[in-house]
C-alpha cells in the first residue's frame, strides 16, 4: 500500500472524473455555439461527414475547449467542475503555472483521454500519484481541505 506523503497529491481519479463531468456541460455549450457558428457559414446546411468543413468543426471545438480549460487554469488554477470538489492546480513547485505548462497539460490531457484515460488510471501506479499530463507539464492537482466549524 502507498504511504501517503502530504507533499504528494492523492491519485484523486474518483475527484478528477467528477470534475471532467461537471466541465463535460460547459463544453458541450461551446460545442453547441460553435457548430450553430459553422451552421450559419455553411448556409444552414449540415457539414458532409468527414469533409474539410467538418474536420475544422473538430478543430475548432478542441481548440475552444482548450481556451476554457487554459483560460480558467491561469485565472483562478481551476476549472467550473474543479469547483464543487475543491481541487486546485498548482505547480509542482507549488507556483502558478505558466502558460506553457498549461498548454501542455491540455494537449497531453486529450491524448491521455483518446487512449482510454490511460494517463489518469497511471495515478494509481505512479509513485507521486501524478498523471501523465501532471508530470508532462510540471502541474499537480490538489485538493483543498474542508474547513469545519
Amino acid at each position: 500500500m502507498h504511504a501517503t506523503n502530504p507533499s504528494t497529491p492523492d491519485a484523486l481519479i474518483g475527484w478528477r472524473l467528477l470534475a471532467l463531468f461537471y466541465d463535460f456541460w460547459p463544453a458541450a455549450a461551446l460545442w453547441m455555439a460553435m457548430a450553430a457558428l459553422f451552421l450559419l457559414a455553411n448556409h444552414d446546411q449540415p457539414l458532409t461527414a468527414f469533409s474539410l468543413g467538418q474536420i475544422a468543426l473538430w478543430c475548432g471545438c478542441w481548440l475552444v475547449t482548450g481556451g476554457y480549460a487554459i483560460v480558467s487554469w491561469h485565472r483562478g488554477g481551476k476549472t467550473l467542475g474543479m469547483r464543487p470538489w475543491r481541487l486546485q492546480l498548482v505547480g509542482v513547485d507549488g507556483t502558478h503555472p505558466s502558460l506553457t505548462a498549461l498548454t501542455r497539460r491540455y494537449i497531453v490531457g486529450t491524448l491521455s483521454l483518446l487512449l482510454g484515460g490511460m494517463g489518469f488510471w497511471w495515478a494509481w501506479w505512479d509513485r507521486d500519484r501524478l498523471t501523465w499530463h501532471d508530470r508532462m507539464s510540471g502541474t499537480r492537482l490538489i485538493r483543498d481541505r474542508a474547513t469545519r466549524l
